[in-house]
């Protein structure tokens, strides 16, 4: 590593977030450097990555693809591993001065608490690992004094609006949505809405899991449930408005009814790249918001009766314990049924209603007690969908 140059290990690389944040290191290739780079089963997409940024350490999660990857970077002087072991210890590595945890989903939890061990700032893009565990989570970080940086727009949004507010009270957040691709169908549509159309997405292009999770307002549940770990707020504290144009990513507003609001296009590059430099701002040539060309913007209530995963995560919320560990578990089987057809759209919400019913609920969990929640629940939802 060239000294001067910030170290970064990315782990995720050849997901939506990874390669826009190997972009912004392009992009930056001055003030950063590549440590480490770690994927689950895009082996190709790795190699590639690997042979134009040069990394000390790559890891391929599925070790079937080890000796393709292995083989693929034999003439470059890099070390290859594979296996989600050694996906948590690259986490922990001293050489990288930020970690970035873009894995989706509960896998990102394990490699996010070796790096909070490891004193290392995270950009956090990774928002089940708090979901799942934000209990132990912040207090990990606080005993390991690691910063924590949201990457999430919306997350982003609001660290943003506090920098410089420093002891002045916290009135509510405001998260904003787009409100996803079905943001207009009725009931009675949504019964019928396929994966197909749920993966396009109006304004952000992001991997399949968390599209799904976007167009059934879960993924916005997850972040209430994330902003109050992050910021310290009440399930109480927490709105949601519906904004369909993406371009206020999210406000807070104070005790004194002041509301600040952080506003830009939709470009996931702009929070990444803030993450890795905090507090500085760097230039950038990223795409401006032009005034001239979006006159109106538009806010509304979501509508709890046609999303009602976005309910169970302030239900899951004001619950605490393991729920939400349980909601996001059985999150992660009926999407993938979802995105196989094997269910419908709707059909999602009401196994997830009945696992959060049916499951052990642990009202002060521990970090093993979170791994054997995840594991029941997964067995639990895939028996009830015959998988």
């Amino acid at each position: 590593m060239n000294e001067g140059k910030q170290s970064i290990t990315i782990l995720g690389s050849t997901g939506s977030i990874g390669t826009q944040a190997l972009e912004v290191i392009a992009q930056h290739s001055t003030r950063f450097d590549v440590y480490a780079l770690t994927a689950n089963n895009q082996a190709d997409l790795l190699i590639e990555q690997a042979r134009r940024f040069h990394p000390e350490i790559v890891v391929i999660a599925n070790e079937l693809h080890y000796e393709k990857v292995k083989t693929a970077l034999a003439d470059l002087p890099m070390k290859v591993f594979a296996g989600t072991e050694a996906i948590a210890q690259v986490a922990g590595m001293a050489e990288a001065d930020i970690v970035l945890t873009a894995m989706v989903g509960y896998a990102g939890l394990k490699p996010t608490i070796q790096a909070i061990q490891a004193g290392k700032r995270i950009a956090l893009a990774n928002k089940e690992t708090l979901v799942v565990a934000g209990d132990l989570i912040g207090k990990l970080a606080a005993q390991y004094k690691a910063a924590i940086i949201p990457v999430d727009s919306e997350h982003s949004a609001i660290f943003q609006c506090l920098a410089g507010e420093s002891g002045n009270a916290i009135e509510k957040v405001i998260l904003t949505a787009s409100g996803g691709p079905f943001r207009t169908k009725s009931l009675d549509e949504l019964k019928n809405v396929t994966s197909a159309q749920a993966l396009k997405h109006p304004n952000w292009t992001m991997g399949a899991k968390i599209t799904i999770d976007s167009a059934s307002m879960m993924n916005k549940g997850f972040e209430v449930i994330e902003a109050q770990w992050l910021f310290g707020v009440s399930p109480e504290q927490i709105e949601v408005v519906v904004h369909p144009q993406s371009i206020i990513h999210s406000m807070v507003q104070f005790a004194d009814g002041a509301i600040k609001a952080q506003m830009g296009v939709p470009d996931m590059k702009l929070p990444i790249l803030y993450a890795f430099t905090y507090p500085d701002r760097v230039e950038t040539k990223f795409k401006r918001f032009d005034f001239n060309s979006c006159t109106q913007l538009t806010f509304e209530q979501p509508d709890l009766n046609r999303f009602r995963n976005l309910g169970f995560a302030y239900q899951a919320m004001r619950q605490g314990g393991n729920m939400p560990c349980i909601l996001n578990a059985a999150n992660e089987i009926v999407v993938s049924a979802f995105l196989q057809d094997k269910i419908r759209f709707l059909e999602m919400s009401d196994i997830i209603e009945d696992i959060m019913q049916q499951a052990h609920f642990i009202p002060h969990p521990t970090y093993e007690d979170y791994i054997e929640t995840d594991r029941q629940v997964r067995e639990l939802t895939r028996r009830k969908l015959s998988l």
